[in-house]
């Protein structure tokens, strides 16, 4: 809404009103600051200079977590931390609560998926909406948790890798091969101890399957060895997608889809700005841009391939570990 203001011009009272010219900033506030993520977030939202600059918002707040079990955690959070407050000089809060007494909304950044379904809870207690980074969580279970808790607070949230919204997958979402009958995505897939193997990093491969494929995957099989996964996803309407995760080897993203009219691959460069500018507009309008249903589906793939390796390959039905993580519908 416009600022009103009123000029005496006598004998009588003149109102006039002034418009914006842009929204107002939402102040967002970060938890976990163990990734570069946090450096580029707030580069991206705070510095008018950088080529990726985003308007509307600016990162001024944050709560630093870490992870005291995870090297790639606890060897980092100290370095990102100075950075975020020298550089930017963003404020420092001693626990969630606090941060979110002080913000518009949230960037849920710690690298570690287990820490995610408790330093949400008080995020959504708040009534604040977040944007958590990938993983959204470290077992399925945790990731069905979160939702119930947005739901149950009525919180905008959505997580996602920040590949869907790299200008190369979206220009693949459009690649003119008529109707799409199936894809290959592959990537690199290191693995840490301390979450199921696809959680990790190979999310970021099978985030590019299904947004080209959408979330109607019925069915996983698994090929593991040391340096590579192969998952064979079977969707409901007889569609095939694979993701071809690989490791010890230096292995760019690359995405292929396939039509009834043609064949287009290409490999898959972009930057955070269209994630984070999602991310705002859901902030704005309160409309998560991804559903529970598809985000599901996707750490429903992960833990059925999870399964499948168990199982010496064998299919592994989505609905199966949909069920047994409580978040069957």
């Amino acid at each position: 809404m416009g600022k009103l203001f009123l000029f005496a011009a006598a004998p009588v009272l003149v109102l006039a009103s002034f418009a914006y010219a842009e929204e107002p900033e939402f102040e967002l506030g970060l938890i976990g600051l163990d990734t570069s993520h946090v450096i580029a977030f707030t580069r991206i939202l705070n510095d008018p200079d950088d080529t990726n600059y985003l308007p509307g918002a600016k990162v001024v707040a944050a709560y630093q977590g870490g992870s005291d079990d995870l090297p790639t955690s606890y060897e980092r959070v100290e370095g990102f931390t100075e950075q975020l407050v020298e550089d930017w000089g963003v404020t420092l809060y001693d626990t969630i609560e606090e941060l979110c007494e002080n913000v518009d909304a949230i960037l849920l950044t710690s690298v570690d998926g287990r820490k995610h379904l408790e330093q949400a809870r008080p995020v959504f207690e708040a009534g604040l909406p977040v944007f958590i980074d990938k993983p959204l969580a470290a077992s399925l279970e945790d990731a069905v948790a979160i939702f119930d808790l947005a739901e149950a607070h009525d919180v905008p949230m959505f997580s996602s890798s920040s590949l869907r919204y790299y200008d190369s997958v979206v220009e693949m979402t459009e690649a003119e091969v008529g109707a799409v009958t199936g894809a290959d995505a592959v990537g690199p897939c290191s693995i840490d101890p301390t979450h199921p193997d696809l959680f990790w990093y190979g999310i970021h491969g099978i985030e590019m399957l299904f947004t080209i494929m959408g979330p109607e995957c019925e069915e996983v099989a698994r090929v593991h060895t040391e340096d590579t996964d192969l998952v064979v996803g079977r969707w409901a309407d007889g569609r095939v997608g694979t993701f071809r995760g690989i490791r010890n080897a230096h292995s760019p993203f690359r995405l292929t889809v396939y039509g009834t009219d043609g064949i287009e691959a290409q490999p898959i460069r972009g930057t955070y700005r269209g994630q984070l500018k999602v991310a705002l507009e859901m902030f704005r309008t309160g409309e998560p841009p991804i559903s529970r249903e598809e985000t599901l589906a996707i750490f429903a793939f992960m833990q059925a391939a999870e399964v499948s390796k168990e199982r010496d390959g064998a299919p592994v039905r989505l609905d199966e570990v949909l069920e047994e993580a409580g978040g069957g519908q």
